[in-house]
């Protein structure tokens, strides 16, 4: 089992109605057989086992929303997403709704709802991706700064993946961006805002860089099962409901870092995810997919 380990560091969150950009940084590969590395995935595995997952049929992501779990994937609400994310090393910050994934868990993504209120999309025909590419760049300048203080990677900004689009019909808010961690190495970090009356589902992908042509387009017909309750969707806007203090362009841009750092909050949001995408989808995979096959 390649037993490589990608640290992935996501801010995944609002700090003063700012969106936290999302880290990586690669480790050292390690021994195929270190006992270390098995241990952990043994452990690994034994937490996916006490989950209570659903294989098919709706999820609930709290009392907001809802996702369609088609055949071929899994899917756990809140206290079993909190434990995939603490068994990935993450920090939780109880914001957590929903986790879902193939299977085999050869990727997966998260579902946090932010309570910031109703976002204006009067800047959808607005959305100045060169414009908006320079404040995310100056915004992670300023990000670098803190970061460097307490000894952590730094990160540039290289540009956009996909340009920020959002649907009107969905209310969806959706990009991908490029970044350049301080080893040399490259990912993406691809986002959904998925806009509600009295907030906004953050919506994460994590996968192999490698893979991500391939995964996004599932990844996208996937979220097309989500669903905001009837009464706390978008249209359900009713006057005198709370309204956000940012539009469109704030959910992308937001403060980085910097912003939550200074607030004090920067503790309380930031994300380790420890894990090996790849490693970890060949040793499941052999786990659950290959023990179906058997008992067929």
């Amino acid at each position: 089992m390649n037993s490589l380990i990608r640290q992935i560091l996501c801010g995944v969150g609002f700090a003063l109605g700012a969106a936290l950009p999302v880290f990586s940084q690669q480790t050292s590969d390690a021994p195929a057989d270190n006992p270390a590395e098995n241990e952990k995935m043994a452990a690994f595995v034994k937490v996916i086992k006490s989950i209570d997952w659903v294989t098919e049929g709706k999820g609930s992501l709290g009392d907001v929303a809802t996702l369609n779990v088609p055949a071929g994937y899994r899917f756990t609400a809140s206290a079993g997403a909190i434990r995939m994310m603490e068994a990935y090393g993450n920090l939780t910050n109880g914001m957590e709704l929903g986790y879902v994934s193939p299977i085999a868990m050869e990727w997966f993504t998260v579902f946090e709802f932010e309570k910031c209120g109703y976002v204006k999309d009067d800047e959808k025909d607005q959305l100045d991706s060169n414009k908006i590419l320079e404040q995310l760049k100056k915004s992670q300048r300023e990000s670098n700064k803190e970061l460097a203080k307490r000894g952590m990677p730094t990160l540039e900004v290289l540009g956009w993946q996909t340009p920020p689009f959002y649907n009107p019909k969905t209310n969806n808010l959706e990009w991908a961006i490029r970044l350049r961690s301080q080893n040399g190495r490259e990912n993406v970090n691809y986002k959904t805002k998925l806009l509600g009356r009295r907030g906004v589902m953050d919506v994460v992908l994590v996968c192999d860089e490698k893979e991500m042509a391939s995964v996004v387009p599932e990844y996208q017909k996937l979220l097309a099962g989500f669903s905001f309750k009837k009464e706390e969707s978008y249209a359900a806007f009713t006057k005198g409901d709370a309204v956000a203090k940012y539009g469109l362009t704030g959910l992308i841009v937001g403060g980085g870092l910097l912003v939550a750092a200074k607030s004090g909050l920067l503790a309380k949001l930031w994300k380790f995810i420890i894990v090996g995408i790849a490693a970890i989808g060949a040793f499941l995979k052999r786990i659950f997919v290959g023990k179906t096959k058997e008992t067929n």
